[in-house]
This record gives structure tokens, C-alpha cells and sequence, in this order.
């Protein structure tokens, strides 16, 4: 299954085998469409659904085939292009057949020097494949991931997104060797157990597997900071209901640090940013003098 890699045409269907355009047999096909409706029914334009409408057409196929993407395309009423061009856009959707468990080494800065990189080249070199390749069985895609958003865990693996901490080069191969044979694996966080990547993308199609609450979120680790900020006492800025501060010029500014700018209900420039904004005005009254 190494080098099946997906090349978009200009029609927008994706150059992968035959079977892949092949239309959905009648039962598939309209299961898809009533999981489809309840996924457009949660906004308020249909076009909005296409992000899970693709993870849907994954968790079916195990990849955004050729037919998933007419799928998609007839049920929002949107052109081949448009779809293929979000399809091809995001790494999560794969353009070509993907293994049951994604398997991405972290080789991002710290857990490179924590072992990342090692830890690579090791299960790269133990399954004789490299990046976005699937072994030949069918059941581990390798991915190189430039984060996995773990970094007081590192070095990290994730297993089609479930995290897997503190990893040498012996505990992956352990670990993708466990994949490959069926023998239970638990993330070293969240629910006891990997599902498949097929069982994953309906999750994220908008599905729950009832995993959500499993097992920890944040570990030790994790918490650290907060636990220390507790103990010390310590409190974010404007967390006082009489929080004043001042601004750049000296004026009061209820809730905000010297300097900073909200999210909410902020201009998107301060007025001697703007064209013609008051300071921009005296300042040109001065120029003028």
C-alpha cells in the first residue's frame, strides 16, 4: 500500500484506484445520506457542513475517495473543485488509502532533543516505511508530525490522535507492533482503548463513541502550573471586579493591561491607527503649521 499517493485532476476527483469511483452500493449509500442530513441540520448554511461530511465519507471508506468527494459535492451543492480543494487542503483527510492507526512521531523541537527524532528514524527503519506511507497489511500509516501538543510529555506519539507520553524508540516499536498483531492498546491518556482511524473520523464527523469522558485529559505534568499558582496565590490580571489599568496614552482602561488590546468588541485599530483617525489629524494640523 506504500506510494498509493493521490493526485487532484482537474475535474477535481482524485487519481486513486478504480474502486475509489465507484458509486456507494445502495444500503451504504443511504445510510450515508441520513447521517449526512443529521450532520447539515446542525448549521445554519449546508456548505458549512463540509468539514464533517468529509471525516463521514472517511469513516466509510478510509479515505476522501473518489465518490466521497461526488458525495459531498451533490449533497451540499457544491462543485468537484470545491470540495477537492478543502479535501486536499487539511492533513487529516487522506487522498490515498490510509492504514487502520495513524501512528505520528513527534519530531518538533523538544521532543526532538528529547528523543523524537530517534525514536523516528527507529519504527521508520522497523517497518521499512516513512512519512504518510502504510505498511503493507493495511494497518499502521507513519506520519512525522511537527506537533502533537504535548510538549511536558515529550517525547509524544499520538495513535490516530490519542496520546502516548514519555516514549522511547523500544516502547513505539512496541507499540506498532501491537497495532499490527490486534493486542489491546491504551493511550497513556483519555479512554482505554485506540479505535480504528475509521472510528475515529465518524467521531469527528460529529458522532460520539461515549469515550469522550474516559480517563484523564491532563495529567500531572499538565497541571503543574496551575497547582503551583494555587498554592502561591496567585491570580491572572483583572481578575478583580474593580481591575483599572492604563493605556498607552495614560487613559483609564477597565479590565485591560498597559498596552493590550481585548478580543471582544475591539476596534481592529486603535484611532490614531486609521487613515484620517484623530491623532493622524492633529498630527496633520501640526505638519501644516
Amino acid at each position: 500500500m506504500t506510494g498509493h499517493f493521490g493526485r487532484q485532476s482537474a475535474s477535481g476527483h482524485l487519481h486513486v484506484p478504480s474502486e475509489s469511483k465507484e458509486p456507494y452500493p445502495a444500503d451504504v449509500l443511504e445510510q450515508l445520506s441520513l447521517d449526512a442530513e443529521q450532520v447539515i441540520a446542525r448549521y445554519p448554511q449546508p456548505r458549512s457542513a463540509l468539514l464533517p461530511l468529509l471525516h463521514l465519507v472517511q469513516s466509510v471508506d478510509g479515505y476522501v475517495t473518489g465518490r466521497g468527494i461526488d458525495f459531498c459535492a451533490h449533497t451540499l451543492d457544491l462543485t468537484l473543485a470545491e470540495v477537492s480543494g478543502v479535501a486536499t487542503f487539511y492533513t487529516q483527510y487522506k487522498r490515498h488509502p490510509n492504514g487502520d492507526y495513524t501512528v505520528g512521531v513527534c519530531t518538533n523541537t523538544l521532543c526532538a532533543v528529547m528523543g523524537g527524532d530517534q525514536i523516528w528514524e527507529t519504527v521508520s527503519e522497523h517497518l521499512g516505511i516513512g512519512h504518510d506511507e502504510t505498511t503493507e497489511d493495511g494497518k499502521v500509516t507513519l506520519e512525522r508530525i511537527e506537533c502533537n501538543a504535548a510538549c511536558d510529555y515529550a517525547p509524544v506519539v499520538m495513535t490516530n490522535w490519542e496520546f502516548f507520553d514519555n516514549q522511547t524508540p523500544d516502547s513505539t516499536v512496541q507499540l506498532v507492533d501491537d497495532l499490527r498483531s490486534g493486542a489491546p492498546v491504551a493511550p497513556t491518556r483519555g479512554p482505554s482503548r485506540v479505535c480504528t482511524f475509521k472510528q475515529v473520523s465518524r467521531v469527528l464527523a460529529g458522532f460520539p463513541d461515549g469515550l469522550a469522558d474516559e480517563g484523564i485529559g491532563a495529567g500531572p505534568a499538565s497541571l503543574r502550573g496551575v497547582e503551583l499558582a494555587r498554592r502561591e496565590g496567585w491570580t491572572a490580571p483583572g481578575d478583580g471586579s474593580d481591575a483599572t489599568s492604563a493605556d498607552s496614552r495614560g487613559e483609564s482602561v477597565d479590565g485591560i493591561a498597559v498596552g493590550e488590546q481585548g478580543s471582544v468588541d475591539t476596534p481592529a485599530n486603535a484611532p490614531d491607527e486609521r487613515p484620517g483617525g484623530q491623532d493622524a489629524q492633529e498630527q496633520a494640523k501640526e505638519d501644516d503649521k
